[in-house]
């Protein structure tokens, strides 16, 4: 996605090491005394039964409790409990999962021939958490207050598409609103687009797309108690999300909303602490904790040994893939890398055993010869333009070296986070060095702390020849994947540049528009996958791994579901026992 720093929040891949301890996890008095029973929230035919408090146990604090602000994919975990969209995620396990399917809406939306208007109806019966009725007036207003300058943070799209959006400053400032946007009757809303945009209903999972009572937005306030349209209300929003206590919203009806089940009565969202301290109070599934869940900690390659020897615990374990690409990336600006023949090189020598071991292993990381995730939604297309096997082939390139005119060897500098998250860090940097060296390559290490990191490679005028990157999908398709990194109408130049092969093809940029024409999705994956497989023959980038998520949970957590949408088991699904 575009915003890098918001992956971290949203799918964040803790691997901090720590022991598994079958003692007690450290618990204060008032865990124990909010601590709920939930007998009978499981019956005799092991189903799901309401009732119960779940605990979620999280490293960062869900911050900008607000649906302007969020920059989800799929309309986030814990923020679509409370903040329903026009369309959402399909709440299934695997595949079926990164399907799109209405939410508020009676459907998927109605585009017009050449999908640049959308047309919306809204369900019957709709309520807030106070009563009364959503209209599509409150999910325009929702959209508008999302381009308020004091309210930014949330994904960039209506912003680029909407017909006027580059320039409208939010409701607050103007106040006659986005013109593109119109409700010519209370359950009817209409989008009007610059440019066809065949994949609008997955923007419309985004939690901009909720609906805002005018009457109750209290500006930058309103994340403290945002008006509820889901199933689950907010009751306590403490330190910026650092804890948020979730209660049932009575007016919500599981008649207008097929995907979320919402079997607890009660959800206690902790933040702000240490993985480690996460890992072992879901391990030991203590008095509240047996009844909690993690939405943002992995376990670590350690924590997975330890887990392997323990039946029990590793029943425990959810494993779920999302949309995400580790890859290096080449700015073809900078000599050497502005010689194709060299950039190829380094694809052949890559070693991608010994860069999945350092990213944790195999348990944590699949290796990767496509920009696109290997997954149907994303139109992934098998190729392998640069064969290196399984441990790199030094002697192709050693021969497109030589090609190069660099027979007696050539030296680079490759950038790197100092962050230990297995992915852009030391380890995975050392491994790549490794590897070149036996092709003849001598690479230097150049790592950098993770603000510093951050700003280099998104800087058009700094960015280095040689670094690691990764990118993550907004939503399971090729369009947020490829269109940032390889459309050259996307190149900037001041400001956060995602573009790192600076790639400005007419063809591929044309073949972009053509694509988002397509109304069938089905079909437009499959000509993203197409380009995917012609744009890796520029040896732009060099995919290395996509990452496994693995995640505990506790003993009295049931009906866990876990999509390729966000690879992370979804709490609108689970109950507790």
């Amino acid at each position: 996605m575009r915003q890098p720093s918001v992956i971290s929040r949203r799918v964040a891949a803790s691997t901090a090491v720590l022991v598994l301890a079958a003692g007690a996890a450290a618990c204060g008095p008032e865990d124990a005394k909010s601590a709920k029973s939930a007998a009978g929230a499981s019956g005799a035919d092991g189903k799901p039964r309401q009732g119960g408090t779940l605990t979620v146990l999280n490293s960062s604090p869900q911050q900008d409790f607000d649906p302007a602000r969020l920059y989800t994919s799929g309309g986030g975990n814990v923020p679509s409990l409370v903040f329903r969209t026009l369309t959402t995620r399909n709440r299934e396990d695997g595949a079926e999962g990164a399907k799109v399917v209405p939410d508020l809406a009676t459907d998927l939306g109605t585009p017009s021939k050449d999908a640049t208007v959308w047309t919306y109806t809204l369900k019957d019966g709709l309520k807030y958490e106070d009563g009364t009725a959503i209209t599509s007036a409150d999910i325009k207003y929702g959209i508008e207050r999302s381009f308020a300058a004091e309210l930014s943070g949330g994904a960039p799209y209506l912003r680029d598409w909407l017909i006027g959006g580059a320039d409208y400053q939010g409701p607050y400032k103007d106040k006659k609103g986005l013109d593109s946007i119109e409700v010519p009757d209370e359950k009817t809303i209409v989008f009007r687009l610059n440019k066809p945009e065949g994949e609008f209903p997955f923007l419309a999972t985004q939690t901009q797309t909720t609906p805002v009572p005018q009457a109750k937005d209290t500006g930058t306030a309103y994340e403290k108690h945002p008006v509820s349209s889901g199933p689950y209300k907010v009751v306590t929003n403490e330190n910026d999300g650092e804890r948020i206590v979730l209660e049932r919203n009575p007016h919500w009806s599981a008649k207008t909303d097929e995907e979320r089940k919402a079997y607890p009565d009660r959800i206690d969202v902790r933040s702000g602490l240490d993985s480690a301290v996460i890992n072992q109070r879901l391990s030991a599934s203590q008095g509240p904790d047996a009844a909690a869940v993690t939405t943002d900690t992995n376990l670590g390659p350690a924590e997975l040994a330890k887990v392997g020897s323990d039946e029990k615990l590793a029943a425990r374990v959810g494993t779920g893939h999302f949309g995400y690409t580790n890859y290096i990336a080449f700015n073809p600006k900078v000599k050497p890398f502005d010689d194709p023949k060299v950039r190829q090189a380094i694809s052949y020598a890559v070693d991608r055993t010994s860069i999945v071991n350092a990213a944790g292993g195999s348990s944590l990381a699949e290796p990767a010869t496509t920009f696109l995730p290997e997954r149907d939604s994303f139109g992934h297309t098998p190729y392998d333009h640069f064969p290196a096997g399984r441990t790199g082939d030094a002697g192709k390139a050693r021969e497109l070296l030589k090609e190069a005119g660099h027979d007696k060897g050539l030296t680079v500098t490759l950038t790197h986070s100092n962050d230990k998250d297995f992915e852009t860090s030391p380890e995975i940097a050392t491994a790549i060095q490794a590897a070149l060296k036996k092709a003849g390559i001598t690479v230097k290490l150049q790592g950098l702390e993770s603000n510093d990191y951050s700003d280099t490679i998104h800087s058009a005028k700094k960015e280095p020849g040689f670094f690691l990157a990764h990118w993550g999908a907004d939503w399971p398709s090729g369009g947020p994947f490829l269109a940032p990194i390889f459309d050259g109408r996307q190149i900037v130049e001041d400001g956060a540049n995602f573009n790192t092969g600076f790639l400005n093809d007419p063809a591929v940029n044309k073949e972009i528009d053509e694509i988002n024409k397509i109304t069938d999705l089905k079909a437009a994956a499959a000509r993203w996958g197409a380009l995917d497989k012609r744009i890796g023959e520029e040896a732009l980038t060099v995919p290395l791994f996509h990452p496994v998520y693995k995640r505990l949970y506790g003993e009295d957590v049931k009906n866990i579901v876990i999509s390729d949408w966000t690879g992370v088991l979804d709490v609108s699904q689970v109950a507790v026992k």
